[in-house]
């Protein structure tokens, strides 16, 4: 039987977290991105980011989290979360800057072969957890238009659409985004 769990990244997860990136993106981004964009993706490069994101990171607010799955034999990281304050990447063309009180995700994927576990539940709690803890009262969320699993995915969690949208220009390609919101107070607040 195996567990799941999810803690904060450590600068030696660094390597893990760009080859589930890159393996992500080329398995589920394969219809949306020109081929030559993702075979030319370097896996050293977007560690070395990860590495900086995880000992360097901007704030105490900018977190990166994994999800690990842990066998009788082994322990696997098999996904990753990165959030923080909601900046200049969080906005829509011409939008005015967003409150201080909104996280942004900028990434949340767990590797297909380890999906329907559990592990994107888990690594969105903690970020919520993560996100209450820091003060933020809101969450906003780009979603690429032709990725219905992640679309599906944070709706079925309450996150709906705030009617942003933007186009990012992928080699002379626009790829449509919406952006989509949650509400982080607990009931009682």
């Amino acid at each position: 039987m195996a567990l799941g769990f999810v803690r904060p990244a450590r600068p030696e997860d660094a390597a893990e977290i760009a080859r589930i990136q890159l393996s992500t993106w080329r398995g589920a981004y394969r219809r949306m991105f020109p081929p030559h964009v993702l075979a030319n993706l370097d896996e050293e490069y977007l560690a070395r980011g990860w590495a900086e994101a995880i000992s360097a990171a901007p704030s105490p607010r900018h977190r990166v989290l994994i999800a690990v799955e842990q066998g009788e034999s082994q322990t696997t990281v098999v996904g990753f979360a990165g959030s923080g304050p909601a900046d200049e990447q969080a906005l829509a063309p011409g939008e005015k800057p967003l409150a201080d009180d909104v996280a942004a995700v900028t990434d949340l994927l767990i590797e297909p072969r380890w999906g329907r576990r559990g592990h994107g539940s888990r690594l969105l709690a903690a970020a919520v957890d993560n996100w209450r803890d820091d003060g933020f009262r809101t969450a906003v969320a780009w979603v690429y238009d032709a990725d219905t699993a992640m679309k599906a995915f944070l709706t079925s969690t309450g996150w709906e659409p705030d009617g942003a949208s933007r186009a990012l220009d992928v080699d002379d390609l626009l790829v449509p985004q919406a952006r989509l919101h949650v509400a982080l107070a607990l009931p009682e607040d």
